[in-house]
């Protein structure tokens, strides 16, 4: 597998046509992490929405947060979820529990081997993987062991 994760035939990953989750993807093109916010209740959330998960409420805005955070669960695939993934096995894939945005969780690829130990609780970082050439450009949010 080559350092790029994104297989071509993958569906480039964009904006909702709502808008919604415009600022994630703006912002990770500018290397930042930002996550959904509550300015009501304070809660933090991802995947974004319309309403507050907790409160119910509709102030919600996008915030930077730290883009650390540790191993939540994890897979090594190594059958193609995606016709255009065959051959591309295995991989690792990771739940991101990020402590410093009330313990959200995001899923995304653990860069490096796929071999590789991986444990429950180990401290990764974001790296953000900017495909400026394509059209349109993209940034995947990708993971890699803290200290790699």
């Amino acid at each position: 597998m080559s350092d790029a994760y994104l297989a071509p035939g993958l569906p480039t990953p964009v904006a909702a046509g709502d808008g919604l989750d415009a600022p994630f993807w703006e912002a990770a093109a500018e290397g930042i992490l930002k996550l959904q916010r509550c300015s009501s209740c304070g809660g933090w959330q991802w995947g974004p929405e319309w309403i507050c998960h907790r409160c119910h409420g509709d102030a919600l805005a996008f915030e930077a947060v730290d883009p650390r955070g540790r191993i939540y669960s994890f897979e090594r695939v190594w059958h193609p979820v995606h016709p255009s993934l065959e051959g591309q096995g295995p991989y690792l894939i990771v739940l991101v529990e990020l402590p410093q945005a009330g313990d959200v969780r995001m899923v995304g690829n653990l860069l490096g081997d796929p071999a590789q130990d991986v444990r429950i609780g180990a401290l990764v970082e974001a790296v953000f993987e900017h495909h400026r050439e394509a059209d349109p450009p993209f940034t995947l949010i990708q993971w890699r062991l803290a200290g790699a």
